[in-house]
């Protein structure tokens, strides 16, 4: 195969399934193409806490290898041959985008041939409309989800392709539900979205390395620095949430006149900290936009 491993749901059912478009699918009826990062971070919490059957999933990646490394890993029975996903009611489209092309190819007659399929694409910047070109039987969905999902707290964007019925919404909300908060945006809206959910975690995990890296010049052990530097991060963020503060209302709450935080609030400033990640958002939705 010729996509990359290392890309970056379905709810419970006493019955066993739900039904999509008139059939029972079930968790055990979703084939994932390209279980690198972005699609453990949906499947495997699935998996973890029992919603989805591991010796079922109908998993492929790129290569030999690959497979070999999580079937060991995680006694999961992945594939290289695209097809056998392709089979699932319901696929997970989980590749590179730049590789879209090579999945196309490796599938082959079977890409655009008659369907009742449900893809779920979680190709970053890839339109609707260009999927529908290249899967012009299947009824498509954009989601864009974020690596916390991982811990089951993260965030995804929804847009439905033509013909989603209301009882299929419901089900892809469902799905991605159980990994986190789940919004349904108009496309135009993903590519903003992604830039600051997708890229926003790396941001931040930047500004916690920085934060933990100043402890340490400042005597902290290198251990204790981290540890604090992400609770206090974590704290923050649940405060402003529960709270429904304005960033600006929490950070004149800790600012003292003539005080420690006010003094590193300049520091910030001078540095440009806060056009930064202005610019760092921008330029991620631009190249989501330009990976169309």
């Amino acid at each position: 195969m010729i996509w990359s491993d290392d890309q970056s749901t379905m709810p419970p059912d006493d019955a066993g399934g739900t039904a999509v478009s008139g059939t029972a699918v079930s968790l055990a009826d979703v084939g994932v193409i390209g279980l690198g990062r972005m699609a453990q971070a949906l499947v495997f919490p699935l998996i973890e806490a029992g919603l989805m059957d591991r010796q079922r999933l109908r998993a492929v990646v790129a290569s030999e290898a690959s497979a070999d490394r999580l079937r060991q890993a995680h006694q999961l029975p992945v594939s290289t041959d695209p097809l056998q996903a392709w089979q699932a009611p319901v696929v997970l489209l989980a590749v590179k985008p730049q590789q879209l092309e090579g999945v196309v190819q490796a599938l082959g007659a079977a890409a655009e041939g008659p369907s009742p399929r449900l893809l779920i694409s979680v190709l970053a910047g890839v339109t609707l409309a260009r999927l529908q070109r290249l899967f012009p039987s299947c009824r498509i969905v954009r989601a864009v989800p974020n690596t916390p999902c991982l811990v089951r707290a993260g965030l995804t964007g929804l847009a439905w392709g033509q013909g989603i019925s209301a009882e299929q919404q419901e089900w892809v909300r469902l799905l991605f539900a159980q990994v986190g908060e789940v919004l349904v945006l108009p496309e135009v809206q993903l590519d903003a979205f992604l830039a600051l959910t997708s890229s926003g975690p790396a941001f931040v995990a930047l500004v916690a390395e920085a934060m933990a890296d100043g402890a340490v010049a400042a005597g902290l052990p290198r251990q204790l620095a981290q540890h604090l530097a992400h609770r206090t991060l974590a704290g923050t963020a649940a405060l402003l949430h529960e709270r429904e503060l304005h960033p600006g209302q929490l950070k004149d709450m800790v600012t003292s006149p003539a005080g420690t935080t006010i003094a590193g609030l300049r520091e910030l400033e001078r540095a440009g900290l806060r056009s930064g990640l202005i610019e760092a958002v921008l330029a991620a939705a631009n190249r989501s936009r330009e990976l169309a």
